[in-house]
């Protein structure tokens, strides 16, 4: 599992099963769908599991065996 949060306004509990639509953010392309789109493709997910008010927080699951370290750093 890879989280990725902020300590921003976060999302609204309403507006949490559109952010991944297409034309959710106007005039800015096509932002989570693409995103979404692109990891599904190896298997990937995201979901956003922030709280409102206190960031937002998206968690990718990664598979167990779609990733490996990079033993040279």
């Amino acid at each position: 599992m890879l989280i990725i949060e902020n300590s921003g306004i976060g999302i609204a509990a309403e507006k949490k099963p559109m952010i991944f639509d297409r034309g959710y953010v106007k005039n800015k392309g096509l932002g989570l769908l693409l995103v979404r789109g692109v990891l599904s493709i190896t298997g990937i997910s995201i979901k956003e599991n922030g709280e409102s008010g206190k960031g937002a927080r998206f968690e990718i699951a990664v598979p167990t065996g779609n990733y490996r370290f990079d033993k040279k750093t």
